[in-house]
């Protein structure tokens, strides 16, 4: 279940940065209309609005901040990085105490 969540916010990321730079809305002049059309969307909109990557220039017109998305990313990468190292970590200990266990 918490897979398909993840894919359905993924979409929804893909979908929103797809809508700001086909129509190079990447500074306050080029400005679009932009309405969420699916809940994820909505969630993934206001999300990137607190954290500076959507930009309001005018009400109901907004633009996606380049650096803001960048940073962004590359904040969500890291936490998957750890995520992942953790796992391969539990997996690493979870042999050795199989392996230990085995030899008694």
């Amino acid at each position: 279940m918490a897979t398909a969540a993840a894919a359905v916010i993924a979409r929804a990321r893909r979908d929103i940065q797809h809508e700001f730079f086909s129509q190079d809305a990447v500074r306050a002049e080029r400005a679009i209309a932009f309405e969420p059309h699916r809940h994820a969307q909505r969630r993934v909109f206001e999300r990137w609005q607190r954290a500076g990557v959507i930009q309001e220039a005018r009400p109901g017109h907004y633009w996606l901040d380049v650096t803001a998305y960048d940073v962004d990313l590359r904040r969500r990468h890291g936490r998957l990085r750890i995520a992942l190292l953790a796992i391969i970590a539990l997996l690493l200990i979870g042999g050795a105490v199989g392996v230990v266990t085995l030899h008694r």
